[in-house]
Formats: structure tokens, C-alpha cells, sequence
């Protein structure tokens, strides 16, 4: 109860201070709700850093200001304990308030939680948040984004770009690449041929697309290919909003040999001359490989003129079967748990004997 009556220097000023601030968010919220909430909450933790630090206020006063703010603004979420916990580590982690005016406080109070959950680092913080803005993450995409650790990935592939395309067309494609791919939402055998993987995107076509990224749109699968009379194949074709140019997909298994890359080049010049209109970018391409040597393939890329890249992927392996005859199925291990409920049972049950 002490912490509840007695009030440190400077308290009474600061409550009220708060709850006209909030007050005149309040208002304002009805046209730019998240962005005032994120810069409202920003001001509030950095006012509680700065008392902390300049008058020496200990941590329970973040407790006795949730209570009385609470009280004030009855039904309003947002200022707990742990919420006024967040808005000052959103001060710390951006003590510039040009930033977080102009960039921070353009991504919704949830995404900034979880940015400073899981991102300790300023500049792998701001990679993400930079990122989720320009590509408009819902917060669970962040979330996977983090977790696949996305910023080690993007514009890893190994292209022939900057030599084929201009500057500003070379720096978007490169950046639109990763390496490795993470197809971990596929399950398939270590024997699985390149049409398994390809059926397992699209039965999972939301997915592949996440990680592709932004500005891929699904044209087809297996899509024909007429060269005078002549009939091929592409694996996967897609469009690039973004980019304005179609993106062949070529999916093989194994290691990357030299031939894929010719391959490719050849399916590129044929999109280009017989689909791509004026108003189009030439096409661009993507190998993926399950691995790759680096030397090989900059060697494969030196002397074709049309735009690929090299990348490789992971996806999730089903036991092999020798292996997995062996393992307990599911319900072997429920008829274990039975069993050791039971015998648990008899052994605190009362003894009948003296």
C-alpha cells in the first residue's frame, strides 16, 4: 500500500501530463489510430526512462502509474504494467524521435512488441522494421520472417545480374533472391523427383508464396511452351508486380550441374520472344537446387546473357522407411502411457495388509 499513497518528486505533474496526453490522442486517434497510438506510447516510455534515470525512480512506480492510469481510463487496454514496460523499451530502443515519427510509428503497437521481443540487436531491429513496412508484413509474417532469420537469406543468390541488367533493375532482382530457400512447409521423401515437390507447392501455393516474397504473383504450373513445332515445359512461372517481367522457375533435385543454367537461358529467350509484350521487362530466372559449388556456377553464369539465379532450398525429410519401421508408432506410445497411468494408480492405492 506505501507504493500506492506515497508519490516521488515530480509525480502529480507527470500524471497529469499523461493523461492530457492521452486525452488529446484520444482524439486524434479517429484518424491515424496506429500511428499516434505507437507515438503516444514512444513519448509515455520515454518520459518513464527519463524520470527512472534522471530523478532515480525505482521500478514500482511503473506499477502505481498502470494503476492510476488505469483508473483514469477505465476499459481502455494498453497501460498495464507490462504494456508501460514495452512503451519504455520502445524508448530505448529508439531514442531518436525524427525515427520514430517518420519510420517507427508507421508499423502497428503489435509489431513493435515484437520487434523488441526477439530483436535485440538495433540493426537487425531496424533491417525488420524497414522491412515490414515496405513490404506490409501482417505481424504473425514478421514473426515467421525473424524466425527464418530472413536478413542472412535475402539477395544471397548467385546471379549474373549486375552484368546483364541495369544498376536499378540488377539491385531489385538481387534483392528479391534468397539462398537458401526454406520450403520446410513440404514433407517428402529423400527419393522424391522434382514433380513431387512441385505438386507439394501447390498444394501449398499460400506458403510458397510467403516465401518467394512480396510481388510474386502464380501463373502456372508445367506451363506449355511452343518453339516452332515444338512443345516444352516450364516447372513454375510467375509474375513480378514489382519488377514488371515474368520469373521462370526451374526446381531440380541434387547438386547444381552446368547444363541447368543453358537450360534455363534458353527457356528465358523463348518466354521473352513468344509471351513477354512491349510493356514488359525480359524475363528473369531462378534455379533452385538442393546445393550448389560457388566457383561452378559463376563459371555456368559467365557467358549467358539472359538474367538467372542460383539458389538453393531446404525442405523437411520423411524418415526413411528402414528408420522409421523401427520407431514406436503413436499408438504404441499411447498404450505405454496407459500402462504407466495404471501401474502409477496401484502404486498410490492404499495397502490392505497391516
Amino acid at each position: 500500500m506505501s507504493e500506492l499513497t506515497s508519490s516521488p518528486n515530480g509525480y502529480a505533474e507527470l500524471l497529469q501530463e499523461l493523461k492530457s496526453r492521452i486525452r488529446e490522442a484520444q482524439v486524434r486517434a479517429a484518424f491515424a489510430v496506429s500511428r499516434e497510438l505507437v507515438v503516444l506510447y514512444w513519448s509515455i516510455g520515454t518520459e518513464i526512462l527519463t524520470r527512472q534515470r534522471v530523478e532515480g525512480w525505482g521500478t514500482k512506480v511503473i506499477e502505481r502509474l498502470a494503476h492510476d492510469l488505469q483508473r483514469e481510463f477505465p476499459g481502455v487496454e494498453g497501460y498495464s504494467p507490462r504494456s508501460l514496460k514495452y512503451m519504455r523499451s520502445l524508448a530505448e530502443a529508439w531514442p531518436d524521435a525524427a525515427i520514430v515519427q517518420q519510420v517507427v510509428a508507421l508499423l502497428p503497437w503489435g509489431h513493435q512488441t515484437v520487434l523488441l521481443d526477439r530483436l535485440k540487436e538495433p540493426v537487425l531491429r531496424e533491417w525488420y522494421l524497414r522491412a515490414a513496412i515496405e513490404y506490409g508484413w501482417s505481424r504473425n509474417v514478421l514473426v515467421l520472417q525473424i524466425k527464418s532469420r530472413l536478413h542472412e537469406r535475402e539477395g544471397k543468390a548467385l546471379t549474373n545480374f549486375q552484368r546483364v541488367l541495369p544498376p536499378i533493375d540488377s539491385d531489385l532482382a538481387q534483392r528479391i533472391l534468397k539462398d537458401p530457400y526454406n520450403f520446410d512447409f513440404l514433407t517428402v521423401s529423400k527419393e522424391a523427383y522434382e514433380r513431387d515437390i512441385e505438386r507439394g507447392f501447390l498444394m501449398h501455393l499460400r506458403d510458397l508464396l510467403l516465401e518467394l516474397g512480396r510481388g510474386f504473383a502464380f501463373v502456372g504450373s508445367q506451363v506449355p511452351l511452343h518453339v516452332a513445332d515444338e512443345t516444352f515445359y516450364l516447372d513454375l512461372l510467375f509474375y513480378h508486380i514489382r519488377l514488371h517481367r515474368f520469373v521462370v522457375i526451374e526446381l531440380k533435385t541434387g547438386k547444381f550441374q552446368p547444363e541447368w543454367a543453358g537450360k534455363l537461358a534458353f527457356y528465358l529467350a523463348a518466354v521473352n520472344g513468344t509471351m513477354r509484350t512491349s510493356a514488359e521487362a525480359p524475363s528473369i530466372g531462378i534455379l533452385l537446387c538442393e546445393s550448389r559449388t560457388g566457383p561452378v556456377v559463376e563459371f555456368a553464369l559467365e557467358n549467358i546473357n539472359q538474367p538467372i539465379g542460383v539458389s538453393t532450398y531446404q525442405i523437411t525429410r520423411d524418415l526413411p522407411a528402414t528408420v522409421s519401421s523401427e520407431l514406436p508408432s503413436v499408438e504404441d506410445l499411447q498404450q505405454v502411457v496407459i500402462k504407466l497411468r495404471l501401474e502409477n494408480g496401484k502404486e498410490q492405492e492404499p495397502s490392505d495388509e497391516l
